[in-house]
């Protein structure tokens, strides 16, 4: 029955009992007695408790769908409120769900789109940073060069600085043309992408390790890619963030396909709310399908686990792994 008719037959039937009263030989004396002040009271305790229970049973699963509306996440996929009630609560409730697979799918598409777009963009910009902007340092460097061969004594040292300083900026351009476009993954595959990765990310400060299985299962590039993506994010707010000292890449298979785990020693997250850093890597991990966890690390700092399953299907890549 509708949840407008239950309410409203009870609310009938607690006037009529109260009109039954009014006009049966139950009558109120002046002063009231006490035998039927007991009455009264007994008869409006009951129809308040029937009220109450009644909306109470009635408005639970509306109260379940409020709370499911106010902390459901589209990059966290399957949360969903249970159906349950009759009439139209069940109705509402089947409603919202349809509504939030349909956003869901949404945005999935849309995130691929844009990251599609980024990634195109990223390429772009490595290739002319590599063919323009690396050959116009290249060319410096070489006159640079013929003028050190050619300048007084007192000069040659000051030409020589600044040809470590083009030097390294020339190396700064290679190392952020990789970052944004690593050719090492199209060419070497994904093992030795995150290996050139924990070497890049590095130094005297932040120690980076890596263990690699060597038994992979093969992965479409789009998996890949977002693989890397999310180990070098990973790595990203281990460096800016984390203030840690030492740092692991872990690329593992299961028995459902691979799981990628970035580890640091750091300070950890704590309560901060997640930053267009973290809800970047969920919005890759949702388009192969992966589940993407933050959880605290082995003794403090922050574990990022990536699971990816296989097989995931590429047309554009034939098994190469």
């Amino acid at each position: 029955m509708p949840l407008f008719w239950r309410i409203f037959l009870l609310n009938a039937l607690v006037l009529i009992a109260a009109t039954a009263l009014l006009l049966g030989p139950v009558t109120v004396s002046t002063p009231v007695l006490l035998t039927e002040a007991a009455v009264l009271t007994v008869g409006l305790a009951a129809m308040l408790v029937a009220n109450a229970l009644l909306l109470r049973v009635g408005l639970a699963p509306l109260q379940r769908l409020t709370r499911a509306m106010t902390t459901i996440d589209l990059l966290r996929p399957g949360q969903r409120p249970a159906v349950g009630g009759q009439g139209e609560v069940a109705e509402l409730i089947t409603t919202f769900n349809t509504m939030v697979d349909r956003l869901e799918e949404e945005r999935a598409t849309s995130s691929a789109r844009v990251l599609s777009a980024q990634e195109a963009e990223r390429r772009r910009v490595a290739q002319e940073l590599h063919d323009e902007v690396g050959q116009t340092l290249t060319a410096v460097l070489l006159e640079l060069e013929r003028v050190a061969g050619q300048a007084p004594p007192g000069l040659r040292e000051e030409v020589r600085q600044v040809q470590e300083t083009t030097r390294a900026g020339l190396d700064e351009v290679r190392r952020i043309a990789r970052r944004l476009r690593p050719g090492v993954l199209d060419e070497l595959g994904l093992a030795s992408a995150l290996k050139s990765l924990a070497t890049d990310f590095g130094g005297p400060c932040l120690s980076v390790r890596h263990r690699l299985d060597a038994d992979l299962p093969p992965l479409g590039r789009e998996a890949e890619l977002v693989l890397y993506r999310v180990a070098q994010e990973g790595l990203t707010n281990v460096a800016r963030h984390a203030r840690a000292r030492h740092a692991q890449i872990v690329l593992r298979r299961t028995g459902a396909g691979v799981e990628l785990c970035v580890r640091d020693d750091g300070h950890g997250t704590g309560d901060a709310a997640e930053g267009a850093g973290i809800r970047g890597m969920r919005e890759r991990a949702l388009l192969v399908g992966a589940g993407l966890s933050l959880v605290p690390g082995p003794g403090r700092g922050t574990e990022v686990r990536l699971t990816v399953p296989t097989p995931v299907h590429d047309p554009d890549r034939n098994g190469r792994s």
